[in-house]
């Protein structure tokens, strides 16, 4: 992909993280923000990309590891983006917002709420979040760190007394 290009779904191949790309991811989330603020260790980072009690996926560009996301559809937060990564050299293309649509629609298919949380010395993250219309839904001060909270965000299809998808749910990988 040309550097100045935005990615299309037809440029991204997203699929499920193999055990191979459990190294290469946690080193990107290694060098990249919040990690290095929150001090989250690169053993801590290479368990999570093997959990697997996890759903995570893997965005490829170019035979290349461009970003991931992993989520966790287990109580008592089901629906709950755990982390979203994308690989410095292709941010602001595209990337985040197609790993975004897929984590959503993997949600979506059993739960009518996604959540997240991001690191309230995030701007960058927190905009991204909004822009893609997700809304404050609390906040926990000195959660992860001293003196700093994680912002809990979601977005939202109603409640989920009565929740029945009214789109049909693909086989996601």
């Amino acid at each position: 992909m040309n550097p100045n290009d935005r990615a299309q779904a037809h440029d991204v191949e997203i699929r499920s993280i193999e055990e191979a790309d459990a190294e290469p991811c946690a080193k990107m989330m290694q060098a990249s923000e919040p990690w290095v603020t929150l001090g989250t260790g690169y053993q801590a980072l290479l368990d999570m990309m093997r959990n697997p009690a996890r759903d995570r996926f893997i965005a490829i560009v170019s035979g290349k590891p461009a970003g991931f996301v992993v989520v966790n559809m287990a109580a008592p937060l089901s629906g709950y983006i755990q982390t979203i990564c994308v690989a410095s050299d292709v941010r602001a293309k595209g990337i985040g917002r197609l790993l975004m649509e897929h984590a959503e629609a993997r949600i979506f298919c059993d739960s009518p709420n996604v959540f997240l949380f991001v690191s309230d010395f995030n701007a960058p993250a927190r905009a991204f979040y909004e822009r893609l219309g997700y809304r404050q839904a609390g906040e926990l001060p000195d959660f992860l760190i001293a003196g700093r909270s994680e912002v809990l965000m979601r977005k939202t299809r109603g409640p989920i007394r009565g929740y029945a998808n009214n789109v049909p749910c693909k086989n996601i990988p």
